[in-house]
Parts: C-alpha cells; structure tokens; sequence
C-alpha cells in the first residue's frame, strides 16, 4: 500500500470486479442451460458432500455451522463452479476478441458481417470445449464439474450466459423500484429485460451499478487509435463513457448474433424449404426479444 495508490483506488483507477460478480449472480439466478441443470443433479450433490466432509475434519467451525445451515456449504460450492465455469468461458472469448483486433488491423475484418462471422466462427470452434472444475485438498481431487458431466463451452455456458447476461439480468439497486404490489418488476423471470442489451448508458459511477464501473474498465484500457476516434465526435472526452457503453452494447449484439448463428438447427447455407422455415422461426423468436433493446447503438 502507499498514498498513490490508495489516490488511484478512490479515483476509480482500478478494475472493478462488481461486473464479473454480477454477471455470475445472473447465470446462477435465471438458471438456463446445461450448467444449471447440473449444479440441480443429485450427482452434484454428492460431490458436494464429499468435498464438504473433507473439509469438515479440517476446519471445527465448518464441523460446527454446516448441520446448522446444510445448504449453506452447498451454495458457495455452486457460486464457485458458476464462477469457473465463466472463465472458461471468458477465456476463450478473451482470445477471440484479441484474434479479432489482430484481424481488424491486418484489414481482413472491414464490416459489422465479417465480425459476426468472426466470433461465429470463434464460437463454434470451440463449442465441444469440456468445461471441467475439480479442487485438490489433502492431495485429493475432488470433482465439482467432473468429465461426466458432459458439459460444453457453447451450449452449457456461452448461450445461457448471452440469455442471463445480454438479455434478462437483474434490476439494480437504487435505479429501479421493488414495490412488489405494484409489480413493477415482473414476477416472470423469463421476461426480464434489464440485460446488456437494454442497459441506459447512464455512467452514473456509483457503487452498485456495475455497468458504470465497466465503462471505467474500459477507460482505463482503452486503445489510443479508438480513444482518439471518441474524442473527435460529440462532447470528446465530456462523455467518453457513455460512448463506450453503446459501443459495448453493439459489440454484444455481434456476440449474441454470432451465437444465434452458430446454433441455429440447420447450416445458414441450406437451400431446403423446411431446414430454411426452421431457421427462420428460430431467428424470429430471438429477433423478437432484441427488437426492445437497445437497436439505437447499432447505427453509430
């Protein structure tokens, strides 16, 4: 610790993980996909308990609370499987992102199609990638997400993460009202939409609104070519951040395109009249959902 750095850290010249956090709470909250079905499954459960009594001999206190509160245990090891299981994700798509810079540079990526296909492509690459979490103790492994699981990058975690994530979310504290007898916030899950794709590009940068503090992550690590882009347009640097979120919001709608690409139920190419109504019907569905969000961000 030193004075400058403590000035940096009330300056908010730090990365802030509340977005991460949140993202995590989404995906374990909605409960979509292959990865929540499986932290549902009784074999979970006994991996679980199986981690929980090593534990248990090791650490009194954990002997003495877990009869107490038996789900409690249970809970954290979920929210630590959710929360490796998206940086696996996060990984992947880490890579994708810096391969697509490279590309942009090189010239060989020119427009919002060629991006689409990119991370398409991307993605389903690494579709069938195993998504895997076991924890050593005692120089024991212990599974949490074992091979037998079967779980996979795309399916399990890349689509319920765009439909947790991009799509539903969750209402923020202090933004909007919880007064449940007004039902101002609906009691259908399924039909939330405070997801990425219809976020206010509010830079408010007060604590609990994790959108916000992204905007500053990305400030923070902006690259000067695209720094230099924003301050040529309207207020410059006056209002940075706001440009920064409609520019996040369009490149999550190439994300959610390339993922509703990469799993349409036939190939894109089909010339088969049925195959091409299935694809058709499925595309509408989610051309549905996006039509509300946030479509203002694409043409700028």
């Amino acid at each position: 610790l030193s004075p400058a750095k403590i000035w940096r850290h009330l300056n908010h010249d730090r990365i802030n993980f509340e977005y991460a956090e949140y993202c995590m709470k989404a995906m374990l909250w909605h409960g979509t996909g292959g990865l929540d079905a499986y932290l549902d499954s009784e074999p979970f459960r006994e991996n679980c308990r199986a981690i929980i009594a090593v534990k248990r001999r090791r650490d009194p206190l954990l002997a003495l609370l877990h009869p107490l509160f038996p789900g409690f245990l249970i809970e954290q090891i979920r929210n630590a499987a959710t929360t490796h299981a998206l940086g696996q994700f996060w990984r992947v798509m880490s890579d994708i992102f810096i391969d697509l810079a490279n590309a942009e540079r090189a010239g060989t990526v020119r427009s919002i199609p060629a991006v689409v296909d990119f991370i398409k492509d991307g993605l389903v690459a690494a579709a069938a990638n195993p998504i895997h979490y076991g924890v050593a103790i005692d120089g024991q492994t212990f599974w949490v997400l074992p091979p037998e699981a079967k779980l996979t990058f795309l399916v399990d975690v890349a689509v319920p993460y765009v439909e947790a994530v991009f799509l539903r979310g969750m209402p923020f504290l202090g933004t909007v009202s919880f007064n449940a007898q007004a039902q101002q916030i609906s009691p259908d899950q399924a039909r939330f939409a405070y997801g990425a794709l219809y976020a206010d590009p509010l830079p408010t940068m007060g604590a609990g609104i994790p959108p916000s503090l992204l905007m500053q992550d990305m400030y923070r690590h902006l690259p000067e070519p695209l720094h230099q882009w924003y301050l040529e347009r309207t207020r410059g640097e006056g209002d940075v951040r706001e440009k920064i979120c409609r520019s996040f919001q369009k490149s999550m709608f190439c994300v959610t395109n390339a993922a509703i690409n990469g799993t349409m139920p036939h190939a894109l190419t089909t010339s088969d009249p049925e195959e091409q109504a299935a694809n058709k019907a499925y595309a509408g569905s989610w051309a549905e959902r996006l039509a509300a969000g946030r479509t203002d961000c694409l043409g700028r």
